[in-house]
C-alpha cells in the first residue's frame, strides 16, 4: 500500500505543476517520501497510506518525533542541492482507497514547520 500511495500522491502533485525531485530520499537521519519543486518552493511530502481509516487517520502517524526526523533529513538534503534559497513546506498526504475504486488524496499543506527543531 505504501508504494502505491506514494505514486498516487506524486501524480497528485504533478497535476498541480510540481516536479518530482526525489522519491524515497534516504540518509542516516531518515527518509523523505517525496521531494517536489515548483518555482522556488520545495515541498517535502510525508505520505501515509492506509487501507482503512477505521481506527485512526493516517496523518496521526506523523508525530513530533517523525516530524523531527523529516526536518533533519531535509536539512541534510539541502546541503546537497545547488540552490540555497528554497521556500520549504512540509506537507502530510493521506491516501486511502475509495469504495467505488481509485484513491482519495487528502493533502495538508504546511502540516508542520521546521522552526521548533
Amino acid at each position: 500500500m505504501g508504494a502505491k500511495g506514494e505514486a498516487v500522491a506524486a501524480r497528485y502533485y504533478q497535476k498541480q505543476g510540481f516536479t518530482l525531485y526525489a522519491h524515497n530520499f534516504r540518509c542516516r537521519m531518515g527518509e523523505l517520501d517525496l521531494v517536489l519543486t515548483r518555482g522556488d518552493l520545495l515541498v517535502v511530502a510525508e505520505v501515509k497510506s492506509r487501507a482503512s481509516v477505521r481506527f485512526a487517520q493516517p496523518r496521526e502517524a506523523v508525530d513530533r518525533a517523525k516530524q523531527r526526523r523529516l526536518v533533519l533529513s531535509c536539512r541534510y538534503l539541502l546541503t546537497r542541492l545547488p540552490r540555497a534559497d528554497w521556500k520549504i513546506r512540509f506537507d502530510v498526504v493521506e491516501v486511502t482507497p475509495r469504495a467505488q475504486g481509485g484513491y482519495e488524496v487528502r493533502c495538508f499543506p504546511g502540516a508542520f514547520g521546521a522552526e521548533a527543531f
